[in-house]
């Protein structure tokens, strides 16, 4: 089995124009948000092997935060400059390159890649706000059949209200 997070990113500011795209951070909600999801997905017993996340402040900064609450180190997590303005079919080539030692992975992204990922592996899932997450459990043993056969499971939770 093989188990795959996509996590959007935390809501990021809009505050200074003059930041570059790559260098904005989280606002007031996304700080709120992202240790929220985190202590749930703790809860829930995620698990991952592996966190990939894109290079971009607002991804970088929720991955942290969300892989403080997993007990995920820190310095494990796998900057990767693929999920930052890629195409869907970049995000999941990057997954079905992941090496078999992972079982569990949960990469942190963006739209409108993640949504159009998840709905591809799911139809079921259409729409992935900020700090968003799509859980697929696949009964596969290699990450390369990830996007070739149907998830067992899958489900999104989306940040809880305030």
């Amino acid at each position: 089995m093989k188990t795959l997070f996509l996590v959007r990113h935390a809501k990021s500011s809009w505050d200074d124009p003059a930041l570059a795209d790559k260098e904005r951070p989280l606002d007031v909600r996304g700080k709120r948000d992202a240790p929220k999801v985190g202590k749930r997905l703790a809860k829930a017993g995620a698990k991952p092997d592996l966190i990939l996340s894109s290079p971009a402040k607002r991804a970088l900064t929720t991955a942290r935060i969300i892989a403080k609450e997993l007990g995920y180190k820190r310095k494990k997590i796998v900057i990767d400059d693929r999920l930052y303005a890629a195409e869907t079919d970049v995000v999941l080539d990057v997954i079905q390159r992941l090496g078999k030692e992972a079982d569990c992975a949960m990469l942190f992204g963006h739209n409108p890649e993640f949504t159009e990922l998840a709905h591809r592996l799911s139809s079921s899932i259409t729409r992935m706000p900020t700090c968003a997450v799509a859980e697929f459990t696949f009964d596969v043993s290699s990450w390369s059949r990830i996007g070739k056969v149907a998830p067992a499971t899958a489900a999104v939770s989306y940040p809880p209200k305030k």
